[in-house]
């Protein structure tokens, strides 16, 4: 079973930068492929981006594409999420999760989840 925790939300000026991380437990993290998604109050939770076991495969939501980039390093078991030219509309609780299925848009299909880590946008 892969644990995953989330590191680096914090608070950050509008048109910065934010490196997220996802450190897994476990020892077969390269059997999952990774999402991360993001969370506001009174929504529900949406796809960000996701990436397949070898890195090789990416998928953004449209409303990240070009600012962000998912990436992993398999040897440190870890997923990032660099977001580049934040926005105030960027503001949620973001939350990593695996699957053994593939890379996928909906929570549903997302096995494991993180604890969430809030990055908050200022204009």
């Amino acid at each position: 079973q892969v644990q995953l925790v989330e590191s680096g939300g914090g608070l950050v000026q509008a048109g910065g930068s934010r490196r997220l991380s996802c450190a897994a437990s476990g020892r077969t993290f390269t059997g999952y492929r990774m999402g991360w998604f993001r969370q506001v109050p009174g929504k529900e939770r949406e796809f960000v981006a996701g990436i397949s076991w070898d890195g090789v495969i990416t998928s953004y939501a449209d409303s990240v594409k070009g600012r962000f980039t998912i990436s992993r390093n398999n040897a440190k078991n870890t997923v990032y999420l660099q977001m580049n030219s934040l926005k105030p509309e960027d503001t949620a609780v973001y939350y990593c999760a695996a699957t053994v299925g593939p890379i996928s848009q909906q929570q549903s299909h997302y096995d494991l989840w993180g604890q969430g880590t809030q990055v908050t946008v200022s204009s």
